[in-house]
């Protein structure tokens, strides 16, 4: 028997009486050792969390998530096996059901947006979504971009999509757009006015907007709403051969102006828009509505699942009429919710703005939410599809903590990132005593796989250390560099410091430090024992690079939810940059796309902008979570 918590993960009942009976009797032990009380600790948190986690889920709580990987860690700790089967979201609900009984014997998805701005991580879920449901059932994923305003849409966005969703994982089955169909929109709309179900509409936007009415009040009739189907063919005909002005006049459904569902009070089907397209040129001065284009193209294309937000709910009844009166394939919507991350915006005029106006570099800034951003950064795609699995499928909205984006992308980093020694903040050590000119020392280059092999690492007689692993009145049980104090060098020897140099103003410039030549690592005899290790590079051999540290683009969770201009609430510190760091030379290798671990320091990507000459490192993600602490 199982008890599902939510999005990640199952716990069996039985782990749970087991784990109950694990505390009891950790309670009953008197603890003695500090191991006894440390396990005795987990297990009481581990119950704690897990109650609380249940509380939460049914509570529907966006503490769901961070509750979720506490339980994952404590039973990973305490070795308690866990079942990783997953109960189905209630799309694939539906869908197995529709299989089961016959009502499609594979289905179609697509995912469909416009090509007027980048992708953000918004849109990775939906990609995840729908192109996952044709991995786990019979079917495909069209990819179908919604081009039906000219005077957004660009070229740069279309191919700029087609990259993120490849880089994603993803495939396509055919790549459409809306206006492969404008010819068929077309008829549709003529098809329409002959039932006498469309009208062309002579009212401005402000007339038509002031006959709506309100959700208490009916609407009231256009003065144009009962024109015959021979007029309204002849001046639908003329709108679509130019002869009016932009905004003069509409195509609009005639449905009902006192429908419940405002949606459905005479929507808008067609505008004028002489308007350069980017694919079609000049040859349509008329484009149909989002809502005209939408079920009609997923009908067209025979899309059995057409998977929107949960926005688009009110308008999933004129989807269906729409599909009912023209008598076409059945396509139909089904709505899951957003997964809104906090500490950034998703909206694409807001990141529009952002770059308008210079306060990021581009869509591709490694602090914008963009899946390029991200890419830039050194974020992985498998990192992200983890990230989109964990927060689920649902039907209300939720705000996701972008700590659970960094967590997964943490994971998958170390796993597969090298490992390279870098110092930001160098202070120079003299080995007094090293008597060779330099010898080349190895090191892993990743300790989670033992496949990366190693590399060798020149040392020398002089290395720079990082300034803040040296104290010249250390406190108790500091482990670093310290007057009389020994420490590892990481994969080399055990090093003691003798004398500290400073310069005329007393700043300290110079360690003079012994080695212990026993101690080599890998070959240490020495029997010395030493509690720190510290990260270093050869003075001699050291490499120059630029770094820049990105961190959250906003200093509040919803800058979209504050009063006033959402850009006030802009990080100042989202970007640092430390013009000078000092690089072991394995890294005058390093390529694009390759991920680093820059020991003790977080994860690192070479940025596009480098050359031969001029490294410059992105930091991705610290190796521990440090905005909590700092209060962000």
């Amino acid at each position: 028997m199982t008890l599902s918590c939510g999005p990640v993960f199952k716990i069996t009942i039985q782990n749970c009486l087991i784990l109950g009976s694990f505390v009891l009797l950790s309670c009953a032990q008197s603890g003695k050792t500090a191991k006894d009380r440390k396990m005795k600790s987990r297990l009481i948190f581990f119950m704690i969390a897990f109650f609380g986690y249940c509380k939460i889920v049914k509570s529907g709580s966006k503490g769901t998530y961070r509750s979720s990987k506490t339980i994952n860690y404590l039973c990973n700790s305490l070795h308690i096996p866990m079942s990783e089967e997953k109960s189905l979201n209630f799309l694939e609900e539906i869908i197995e059901e529709h299989l089961k009984q016959g009502t499609y014997k594979s289905i179609v998805t697509r995912f469909p947006p416009e090509p007027n701005g980048y992708l953000h991580i918004g849109h990775a879920s939906s990609i995840c979504l729908n192109f996952g449901l044709t991995k786990k059932f019979p079917g495909y994923t069209n990819l179908r971009f919604d081009d039906t305003n000219p005077e957004t849409e660009e070229t740069e966005y279309v191919d700029s999509i087609k990259e993120d969703v490849r880089w994603l994982g993803f495939e396509w089955k055919h790549e459409r757009y809306a206006s492969d169909y404008f010819g068929s929109l077309y008829q549709f709309a003529h098809q329409l006015i002959d039932k006498g179900l469309a009208y062309v509409d002579d009212s401005s936007s402000e007339e038509i907007a002031a006959l709506k009415g309100t959700p208490t009040e009916p609407g009231k009739d256009s003065p144009y709403r009962n024109r015959s189907v021979e007029e309204n063919r002849d001046l639908f005909t003329r709108m679509k051969n130019g002869e009016f002005p932009d905004g003069s006049r509409t195509l609009r459904a005639k449905i009902d102006m006192a429908h419940i569902n405002m949606l459905m009070r005479d929507p808008i089907l067609y505008r004028i828009k002489h308007a350069h397209h980017h694919r079609t040129g000049d040859e349509w001065c008329v484009y149909p509505m989002y809502d005209f284009a939408h079920g009609q193209s997923d009908s067209i294309e025979e899309v059995t699942h057409s998977i929107c937000t949960m926005e688009f709910v009110p308008h999933r009844e004129l989807y269906d009429w729409l599909i009912q009166q023209l008598e076409i394939y059945p396509s139909h919507q089904y709505e899951f919710a957003r997964r809104n991350i906090n500490y950034t915006v998703t909206s694409k005029r807001k990141l529009l703005q952002l770059v308008n106006e210079k306060y990021v570099t581009g869509w591709d800034d490694p602090r914008m939410p963009t899946i390029s951003g991200l890419r830039r950064r050194g974020y992985t795609p498998e990192s992200i599809r983890d990230f989109c699995d964990r927060i689920g499928v649902a039907k209300r909205d939720n705000m996701v903590d972008v700590g659970l984006l960094e967590f997964c992308v943490r994971e998958h980093l170390n796993k597969i990132a090298l490992r390279r020694m870098v110092v930001f903040d160098p202070l120079k050590v003299v080995i007094t005593n090293y008597e060779q000119q330099e010898e080349m020392l190895l090191s892993e280059n990743n300790p989670e796989d033992e496949g990366a092999g190693s590399r060798e690492i020149p040392f020398s007689g002089e290395i720079y250390i990082e300034r803040d692993d040296f104290m010249e009145n250390p406190p108790k049980k500091y482990f670093r560099l310290a007057p009389g104090q020994m420490v590892r060098l990481k994969s080399a020897y055990i090093i003691k410091c003798e004398e500290v140099i400073r310069d005329s103003d007393g700043n300290i410039t110079e360690l003079r430090c012994t080695y212990i030549p026993e101690s080599k690592s890998g070959h240490d005899t020495s029997g010395i024992t030493v509690k720190g290790t510290l990260h270093w590079v050869s003075a001699r051999h050291a490499l120059e690079a630029e770094v820049r540290m990105y961190d959250r683009l906003f200093r509040v969770e919803d800058p979209a939810d504050e009063e006033g201009d959402f850009k006030d609430y802009l990080n100042p510190d989202s970007l640092q940059i430390v013009n000078r760091v000092y690089l072991e030379p394995a890294l005058q290798e390093a390529s694009l796309g390759e991920r680093y671990q820059f020991i003790r320091k977080g994860y690192f990507v070479l940025d596009r902008e480098s050359g031969a000459n001029s490294l410059i490192f992105n930091r991705t993600v610290g190796l521990k979570d440090s905005w909590t602490k700092k209060g962000g």
